[in-house]
């Protein structure tokens, strides 16, 4: 798709949205199957994706981890709104890269450390790279742009509400969990 077809969505899209406003809202949903092991498969519309462990948390190392899915994620995001909002602010892009890195102390997933070692990431960072004809000031706006508005970067960022429960044995039965 062109930057001239991107800025036309998405130009019809935030029409739509000032229009319609209850039109922007929408759901996103996923399944995961466990298929063995501690490979899993995950089913998002027509699309599936099989998410996998190295062989030291005893996986085969055939797809990404979840911790790799959440880097992929926020570089994908963030090269996404690079190009949609690069296109509505028609600053041309000749290529966009995104190093990400997360730092992990595995001992919190292994429940060590008496609870004083977080399971998750304890910090992600992330370099962009880009190359455009535009001036370096145009490009500031750009990023400042990106960074204000990319999804996920905000859901990293901002406490969100998370619920879960669980259904044992086929009964409903609700089951606090931690997070």
């Amino acid at each position: 798709m062109s930057q001239a077809s991107i800025k036309e969505a998405v130009g019809k899209l935030a029409e739509a949205f000032q229009q319609a406003p209850l039109s922007a809202k929408v759901v996103y949903r996923a399944t995961t199957d466990w298929k063995g092991d501690v490979l899993c498969s995950t089913q998002v519309g027509e699309h599936t994706l099989m998410v996998d462990e190295p062989a030291a948390f005893g996986g085969g190392d055939s797809a990404m981890s979840p911790a790799d899915l959440v880097l992929a994620a926020l570089g994908s995001c963030q090269e996404i709104m690079y190009a949609a909002l690069a296109s509505a602010m028609d600053i041309p892009l000749n290529s966009i890269r995104i190093e990400l890195k997360g730092n992990l102390d595995l001992r919190g997933l292994m429940g060590m450390g008496d609870g004083k070692i977080p399971p998750g990431f304890q910090d992600l960072s992330y370099e962009t790279h880009l190359s455009s004809p535009a001036d370096e000031a145009t490009l500031r706006k750009l990023v400042d742009a990106v960074e204000a508005q990319c999804p996920i970067l905000d859901t990293l960022v901002r406490p969100i509400k998370v619920t879960g429960k669980a259904i044992l044995n086929g009964r409903s039965e609700y089951v606090p969990l931690a997070a």
